[in-house]
């Protein structure tokens, strides 16, 4: 019988819907009240016998669990219900929706950037961008007379000083040099990060601009192995099908240093305005650390060897989304920033 009760009782919960206060009211006095029917069905309880008490216990239970989750939702609404009233608020109507965001192109490319060298075991790391004239061109091979310690090329802060001059780092190897100082090898790292240099800003020039700078040391290195991981980091970036090529150059902190090469990826190596109809693009520099340049950070050379790399990202990010001028990284127009919405993950 009281099995019997239970169960017609349920249905009737299960039914029950309002968004009416004095409706769930009522239905609070008929089932949870003082004087309702759970209180009249635990008070029948209580003259059944051991046995089944063993069997309706658990299921008495949860039939008032039952009753006052339903009560506390129907609350719950009835109360957002009435809230809309007295605002004057119609909650049938459609959502006004609201504008998805973007990432910015220079986050997207970075982020891709960092996760195909991840997968070769390359950490992130970080350093400060005012820098002493020490991280900044002494420690990476730069003589006295370089033209890139010259004020045309370099934001100084500070002439002179315990540290030398203090400047805006105008690359991002300065981390390099932080890293090698502060450990002992191997070193596996790239280092992304924004570099300033004192340049007119034009549509292929910025004052300040990003970079992603690698950095490999340990015994036996070679520039097979500098060749290899910058094939496959070119593959995962721009697909299969582009081309590769190096080209011998100089830099004071490697030896020897090379220029590599992508096949244009806009024209596809048939020539256009990018490639300056050359069906090539220049993407970074790169080479073998210079042994002076790890025994200024204590690093025996005789016993390691590494290569390093560095490209800007706004080069890569010209290519992938072929935007054409650099200032639009850096204005913040919203119409610009809007293209990049589905790219928001």
């Amino acid at each position: 019988m009281l099995q019997e009760k239970i169960t017609q009782y349920t249905a009737e919960i299960n039914a029950f819907s309002t968004d009416h206060a004095d409706e769930l009211e009522q239905f609070r006095i008929k089932f949870l009240g003082t004087k309702g029917i759970i209180k009249d069905i635990f008070d029948e309880f209580k003259a059944v016998s051991p046995e089944e008490k063993r069997t309706l216990g658990k299921v008495l239970n949860e039939f008032k669990q039952l009753a006052e989750a339903k009560y506390q939702s129907l609350k719950d609404l009835t109360e957002v219900a009435d809230t809309a009233k007295d605002s004057g608020l119609d909650l049938t109507l459609p959502g006004e929706g609201f504008e998805v965001g973007a990432r910015h192109p220079l986050a997207l490319v970075r982020r891709e950037i960092v996760e195909i060298f991840n997968k070769l075991g390359f950490i992130v790391a970080e350093g400060p961008e005012i820098e002493d004239d020490w991280h900044n061109f002494s420690a990476l091979n730069f003589p006295e007379e370089h033209p890139a310690r010259d004020m045309q090329d370099t934001f100084f802060i500070k002439k002179g000083g315990e540290k030398g001059d203090i400047a805006l780092r105008t690359h991002t190897s300065s981390v390099q040099v932080r890293m090698m100082e502060a450990g002992k090898p191997p070193f596996r790292a790239i280092m992304p990060g924004r570099v300033y240099r004192n340049e007119a800003i034009s549509a292929r020039a910025h004052c300040f601009f990003h970079q992603v700078e690698g950095l490999y040391v340990d015994e036996n290195v070679s520039f097979a192995d500098l060749k290899q991981t910058l094939f496959y980091f070119v593959q995962e970036l721009y697909g299969e099908g582009t081309k590769v090529r190096f080209r011998p150059s100089y830099f004071p902190f490697t030896e020897p240093s090379a220029e590599m090469d992508i096949s244009c990826t806009i024209c596809k190596g048939a020539g256009c305005q990018m490639c300056k109809y050359s069906g090539w693009v220049e993407i970074l520099g790169c080479g073998m650390v210079d042994p002076n340049v790890l025994e200024n950070c204590g690093i025996d050379s005789k016993k390691y060897s590494g290569f390093a790399f560095g490209m800007g990202i706004e080069r890569i990010a010209n290519l992938k989304f072929e935007i054409k001028d650099l200032r639009l990284f850096s204005e913040n127009d919203a119409r610009f920033l809007k293209q990049y919405k589905t790219s928001l993950i």
